[in-house]
């Protein structure tokens, strides 16, 4: 049985990741090389993209780091051109850039909210405009962003321009799947709930709960009705479908990655 993207190439943002273990990024990276795509993964911080080659033996041939700042149309489009250049091809685009910022309208900055939507959504809009007109050029494509359940329910804390920057990667990427669907272009957002990636540590136990990891933990998982995480593996592992030839007749649509949370009632 031949590798679910044999003869794939697929550009990866946000390939590294915060911390040590399996973010979103790093796990699609690593994922998308094990079903035999070659990975162009991307990332601002060229020591995060280290561990994500690492843990897959290490093998630059599958997985090619590249440090680009996807907040930079220019760097975005000198990206997509190395990408071509080095690769030959670009399949599938998968968008995992992100973070969140604690607040609510009235105590959350001007400067915070522009920062949140730049990150969140204009990112996702950047590669997408540079990488589509290629996509179109060849009459195939697919493109996997990545959203959040905050885009789309209450999720514990208040982190508005995060839920508004999220919610529009999901409208952003039914607009563009309707769009490029006559041109063989398939576009769709996987949408992680609570899951344990490095992020838990480096970021939300320190906004959340004073640093404490065990009882932000606590707190997550209380609201997961299979009584587990997940982490970015499972992220990952929809991305792949998405993004394979099993999903030719899925565009337009989301797929929510979050042990049940959002289909609670409370």
């Amino acid at each position: 049985m031949s590798a679910r993207l044999e003869g794939k190439v697929a550009i990866v943002t946000g390939a590294g990741s915060v911390g040590p273990g399996w973010g979103n990024g790093r796990a699609a990276a690593v994922r998308f090389a094990e079903e035999g795509a070659r990975v162009f993964a991307v990332d601002l911080h060229a020591e995060a993209l280290e561990e994500t080659v690492a843990r897959f033996g290490g093998r630059n041939d599958a997985i090619v780091p590249f440090q680009c700042d996807v907040t930079d149309t220019d760097a975005v489009s000198a990206m997509v051109d190395e990408c071509r250049s080095t690769l030959g091809a670009i399949d599938i685009l998968v968008n995992n850039v992100g973070g969140s910022h604690p607040g609510g309208p009235v105590e959350m900055s001007e400067e915070d909210w522009g920062r949140q939507l730049e990150l969140n959504l204009t990112t996702t809009y950047l590669t997408c405009k540079h990488v589509l007109p290629h996509m179109k050029d060849v009459g195939s494509g697919a493109i996997v962003n990545t959203a959040s359940t905050s885009g789309i329910r209450w999720t514990g804390s208040a982190q508005a321009a995060y839920a508004a920057s999220k919610a529009g990667v999901i409208a952003f990427t039914r607009s563009v799947a309707v769009q490029h669907a006559p041109f063989g272009i398939r576009a769709n957002t996987v949408v992680p709930g609570q899951l344990h990636t490095p992020m838990v540590e480096v970021r939300l136990a320190r906004q959340r709960t004073g640093g404490d990891v065990d009882e932000l933990l606590e707190q997550r998982l209380a609201r997961i009705p299979l009584g587990f995480m997940g982490d970015g593996r499972d992220t990952a592992n929809v991305a792949l479908f998405l993004a394979s030839d099993e999903a030719q007749f899925i565009t337009g649509t989301e797929i929510v990655v979050d042990g049940g949370m959002s289909a609670r009632c409370d």
